[in-house]
C-alpha cells in the first residue's frame, strides 16, 4: 500500500487488514527497521527522509476523513464578503470546495486545484498568482508567483504543509513551494494552518510558517495512544497558537461532493481543551480575576485583628 500510494495511515491499514492499530503499529515498526518505509505520526511513508515529498495522488489517499473534518471547521471561520488567500495542498482543496458556498468571497491562490474547486461558484471571485506550474502538486511557484503577491493584503491565509512542530512551525520539503507560502503569509493579517494529526511532530526541510506567526491551528483529534502528537499540540498551545480540534469520524456514505454538499453525519467540532495562552500573556486576565477563597479569608482575619487592636 505504501509503494502504491506513497503514504498510508495506520487507521486505513488497520481497516484493510482487519486488525487493531496496535498490531499495525508494531508491524510498521518492524518494516521500518528493515528500511522498507519511514514511520510518521499516525502513518507511514516511503523512505526518503527530509527531502522526499509525496505527489498529489499519494497525498490525496492519506487521512482523507481527517482532512474533510478539518475543512468543515476551517470553512466556518470565513465570513461573507471576506478576502482570503488559500495555499496549495489536498486539505486546502477540501476547504475550497466548501468556500464555494460563501457569497461575496474573494480567494487568492497559487493552486490550480483550489481554483478548479471554485471555478463554478456563484459570487466567488478567484484571483490566481502568476508563476511556473509545479506538476507534482498543481501549484504555481517561482518569482512570478511571489511578485504577484506583493502589495496584497487580505484578512487571513489558509495554509497546509508536510510537517508541523512547535519548535519550527509549519514546513515543507520543497524550496519553491516554501518560498511562495511565505509570501502568502506576508499578505494576511491572520494565518490559519490546516494540518491533520499525521503531520504533528514531523519536521521537513523548509520552514514556511514559524510558530509565532501562526494564529490558529485546525487539526483532528490524535488517536489516544499518540502521546507525541498530543505533546506537540500542548506545546503549540503554550506558545499562543489557538487550537481547534475537528471531529474526524464520517458517517457511512457521508462523502462530500464538489461545492461542499453532503456534509451531514460528522461529529460536531469542538474547541480543544488545551490551555490556550493568547499572545501578550495572561496578565490582563489575572488582574481582573476575582479574589480567591484564601485571599478572602486572609482579608477577614486582618479586619478582625484590626478591630481587636482598637
Amino acid at each position: 500500500m505504501v509503494r502504491a500510494n506513497g503514504a498510508v495511515s495506520l487507521r486505513e491499514l488497520a481497516r484493510v487488514v482487519q486488525t487493531s492499530e496496535v498490531t499495525v503499529r508494531r508491524d510498521v515498526r518492524a518494516l521500518e527497521a528493515e528500511g522498507l518505509l519511514d514511520r510518521r505520526h499516525g502513518g507511514a511513508v516511503l523512505p526518503g527522509g527530509f527531502t522526499r515529498e509525496s505527489g498529489f495522488p499519494q497525498k490525496s489517499h492519506l487521512a482523507t476523513a481527517e482532512k474533510t473534518a478539518i475543512a468543515d471547521v476551517a470553512a466556518g471561520l470565513v465570513e461573507e464578503g471576506e478576502a482570503v488567500v488559500v495555499g496549495a495542498g489536498t486539505t486546502t482543496q477540501e476547504l475550497a470546495r466548501r468556500l464555494a458556498r460563501v457569497p461575496g468571497l474573494t480567494v487568492v491562490t497559487n493552486s490550480l486545484l483550489v481554483a478548479q474547486a471554485l471555478a463554478h461558484a456563484n459570487r466567488v471571485e478567484v484571483v490566481m498568482t502568476g508563476g511556473t506550474l509545479r506538476g507534482s502538486n498543481y501549484a504555481l511557484v517561482g518569482s512570478g508567483a511571489e511578485q504577484s503577491l506583493q502589495g496584497l493584503r487580505v484578512s487571513r491565509a489558509f495554509l497546509s504543509g508536510s510537517g508541523l512542530t512547535a519548535e519550527r512551525g509549519l514546513s515543507t520539503s520543497n524550496m519553491l513551494s516554501a518560498s511562495v507560502d511565505r509570501a502568502l503569509v506576508q499578505a494576511a493579517a491572520e494565518v490559519v494552518v490546516l494540518a491533520d494529526h499525521t503531520k504533528l511532530g514531523t519536521d521537513t526541510m523548509f520552514q514556511t510558517v514559524p510558530t509565532d506567526v501562526m494564529t490558529r491551528l485546525v487539526t483532528d483529534e490524535p488517536p489516544p495512544h499518540d502521546d507525541r502528537a498530543a505533546t506537540e499540540l500542548q506545546a503549540l498551545a503554550d506558545q499562543g497558537v489557538q487550537i481547534t480540534v475537528a471531529g474526524s469520524a464520517v458517517a457511512s456514505g457521508g462523502g462530500h461532493a464538489a461545492g461542499g454538499e453532503g456534509m451531514q453525519g460528522r461529529r460536531p467540532r469542538r474547541e480543544s481543551p488545551l490551555p490556550v495562552q493568547r499572545r501578550g500573556g495572561p496578565t490582563a486576565q489575572l488582574r481582573s480575576a476575582p479574589p480567591s477563597m484564601l485571599e478572602q479569608q486572609a482579608g477577614e482575619r486582618a479586619r478582625v485583628a484590626d478591630m481587636r487592636r482598637r
